[in-house]
């Protein structure tokens, strides 16, 4: 009997990693899909971009594994962006900090000129080291803010160090908005192709002023993150 159990859970083990192996491979199909982020406050569907393919792989990667369900949106500004990929976040308590977790390691950074921080592009979060190299899992969702010619040219002189925002980026930043000030600071590496209302609403709940500062005071969690075959019509 202990033989024939033995057995069954090394089967068992075979099959899990297996399936486990299978699902962090990414295949051409998986590049040609879509990710559904399904919150409880509704959902948001990205479309990655190929030509940061480090960064597009790895968010594939993490969606097939299972590695964003239950997270937390635990950063959250209005006007700015909402943040989430801490793992940390599964379960934490009410009142915890969160933001400094990852799955150890880091992504290249992928600038891209023709890529920048128009509202509902999703880039990757990172922190101070001189490469400028992404966290291997935390990513945000601009929401931003609409700027006239005199906000982009302040811009340009205090936050960019004189780095010009091209014409047709400009007229972006005037009419639908976003956060100019990140642009070749941070990989964009996809955007909102429906669901920009649900980045609004997240964007607008109530957040911590305590030591868990901007974490919402209630939890904003994507219970479940997919790759879903893209449809040609979005909004």
């Amino acid at each position: 009997m202990k033989k024939i159990i033995s057995l069954a859970i090394t089967i068992l083990i075979f099959v899990v990693n297996a399936f486990a192996q299978k699902d962090s491979v990414i295949t051409k199909k998986d590049r040609k899909k879509d990710v559904l982020l399904q919150t409880n406050y509704g959902d948001i569907v990205l479309r990655l971009h190929d030509s940061t393919p480090l960064h597009r792989d790895n968010f594939l990667k993490l969606v097939k594994t299972h590695y964003y369900d239950s997270i937390l949106f635990h950063r959250v500004i209005q006007n700015f962006m909402i943040q989430a990929g801490d793992p940390n976040s599964k379960g934490a308590k009410p009142g915890e900090p969160l933001g400094n977790g990852g799955p150890g390691y880091r992504i290249k950074a992928e600038f891209r000129t023709t890529l920048f921080h128009k509202k509902g592009v999703i880039a990757a979060a990172r922190d101070n080291n001189p490469e400028k190299a992404s966290n291997g899992s935390q990513f945000y969702i601009v929401q931003g803010k609409i700027f006239t010619d005199m906000g982009l040219d302040s811009v340009e002189t205090y936050r960019l160090n004189g780095r010009k925002i091209p014409l047709e980026q400009r007229e972006v930043y005037k009419t639908i908005g976003g956060t100019p000030h990140l642009d070749q600071n941070y990989t964009v590496f996809g955007e909102v192709i429906n669901g920009l209302d649900v980045v609004d609403k997240i964007a607008s709940v109530q957040t911590s002023k305590g030591q868990d500062r901007d974490r919402p005071l209630e939890d904003v969690k994507i219970i479940k993150a997919k790759l879903i075959k893209r449809k040609k019509n979005v909004q």
